[in-house]
């Protein structure tokens, strides 16, 4: 059973009366476990085709099924229940709260769960340890360095446990060896059955991935495991 399958969506969005086409008859499917890149210039519609996955946003026409359910047409409520149970978000921009520490960041998707204090505190734990940050926990998050804070965006993508790991340009703010330690954490984390789907407009990036989906003007012009695929060094 595939975890994610569109057949033949769209997107379009209207202001003033003029529509702007953005995706068209887009048919993917992807299988839990899987690590797939989407490549593409500026405006090819690859964040967008990412944030319907991620329930960010709504298709304008065809199907959307979600682990054999039809997520199509949920509302609102529904599309917000399944961002915080099943999917976890890495953006180019870090989104961490400067005056948090770094355990308080992580915890942050966990506060309005019925979690109870002691289990978010061990949860958020786990997952920053998980990308060797068990020793930063009590820091603010503006006194790490970018790809420190990267790897606490990871963290807080992790600690619910989801389905599947979003990340929109990752390395895009990175310098080149910051870049490869998220990626090798990327890579690790597909390793132990994770699966990540990763927006990037970088060749370098992309082979990270075991599936390179190409996208162009909105649709999607090749879907190949048919590269060399890079492998990242880890620096401390």
């Amino acid at each position: 059973m595939a975890l994610i399958e569109l057949k033949n969506i769209t997107k379009q969005y209207e202001n003033d009366g003029v529509i702007t086409p953005v995706l068209s008859e887009v048919s993917l499917s992807i299988e839990e476990g899987e690590f797939v890149s989407f490549m593409g210039p500026s405006g090819s519609g690859k964040s967008t085709l990412m944030h319907i996955l991620g329930f960010l946003d709504r298709l304008s026409g065809g199907k959307y099924f979600f682990r054999n359910e039809d997520v199509s047409s949920l509302s609102k409520d529904e599309l917000a229940k399944h961002r915080s149970k099943d999917v976890g978000f890495v953006f180019q921009s870090f989104n961490l709260l400067a005056k948090s520490s770094v355990l308080e960041n992580v915890m942050l998707p966990l506060v309005y769960s019925e979690v109870p204090k002691a289990e978010r505190i061990k949860k958020a734990t786990k997952a920053l340890e998980a990308v060797d940050l068990g020793h930063r926990l009590n820091h603010l998050s503006n006194q790490l360095s970018g790809g420190e804070r990267q790897r606490v965006a990871i963290a807080r993508a992790l600690v619910n446990e989801p389905k599947v790991i979003f990340a929109d340009e990752p390395t895009g703010n990175l310098d080149t060896k910051s870049g490869e330690a998220v990626l090798k954490i990327f890579q690790d984390l597909n390793k132990q059955g994770h699966t990540l789907v990763m927006v990037t407009h970088e060749s370098e990036a992309a082979e990270h991935a075991d599936r390179i989906v190409r996208i162009r003007d909105g649709k999607i012009v090749s879907d190949s495991k048919d590269h060399v695929k890079r492998t990242g060094s880890f620096y401390k």
